[in-house]
């Protein structure tokens, strides 16, 4: 039974043979090197700029709202995940080296799993888009990283081009599409939270908010009647 996407000749090959040959020239520490980065390195510093996204969105003046909007950017590589395992059984194809042994696999433990889509390259280009929307300039860093990372998938010699760009365009569906859903649900889940023991990670501590709290202690201090210990006892108006 022919399966979608089994030409797996023609350009799709030759531009994947022109990446992986670059892999067969490269000294063995470059290698191991764009494996790690390719594998681990470039999600890991993506939840980097997820934890920066959400540290700036707690002191913006919409906490709960800049909050929920940089959550969604990790939950959205979450869903492109799941929505990934039916689209790979539909299409069911194989890594490349599997087809074409001529290429040079810098990783092993792939030859039993599927190529497309690329979920490296779909969770990255969504954690790229999700900041995007919710901070241009981590959104633009996070972008650059998500085209490496669909060129390492490339030089490691375990994804077609088409892979890549269909992790691309799943990851825009998921983001766009699903968004206005997300925020709906996010918004006010970290509206609610705000008002909970949770409120540190939502909403930062400002000196004014800080300085209002302690005066607003102090006044109720004071019409209960008592005083803190440093300060000295007030003369009553009705002494006279």
């Amino acid at each position: 039974m022919s399966t979608l996407l089994a030409d797996t000749s023609g350009l799709d090959l030759s531009v994947l043979r022109a990446v992986n040959d670059l892999a067969k020239s490269s000294p063995g520490w470059l290698d191991t090197t764009v494996s790690l980065i390719g594998e681990y390195g470039i999600l890991l510093g993506l939840a980097a700029l997820c934890a920066v996204g959400w540290l700036q969105a707690r002191r913006s003046p919409g906490g709960p709202v800049a909050v929920a909007a940089v959550l969604w950017a990790p939950l959205a590589a979450a869903v492109c995940e799941l929505a990934n395992l039916p689209i790979s059984s539909i299409v069911d194809r194989p890594r490349p080296f599997v087809d074409h042994p001529g290429l040079d696999v810098l990783i092993s433990g792939k030859a039993g799993t599927l190529s497309f889509v690329s979920d490296h390259s779909a969770m990255s280009m969504a954690i790229a888009i999700g900041l995007y929307l919710a901070n241009r300039r981590l959104g633009l860093i996070a972008g650059v990283l998500a085209l490496m990372q669909g060129f390492c998938r490339m030089f490691m010699g375990v994804h077609y081009p088409t892979d890549v760009i269909g992790g691309y365009a799943l990851a825009a569906a998921v983001v766009l599409l699903l968004a206005p859903i997300a925020m709906a649900v996010l918004v006010p889940l970290c509206h609610s939270l705000a008002r909970t023991k949770f409120g540190p990670l939502l909403v930062a501590a400002t000196p004014q908010t800080t300085g209002g709290r302690r005066r607003g202690a102090e006044q109720g201090r004071r019409r209960r009647g008592t005083a803190r210990p440093d300060e000295p006892a007030q003369d009553s108006d009705l002494a006279a």
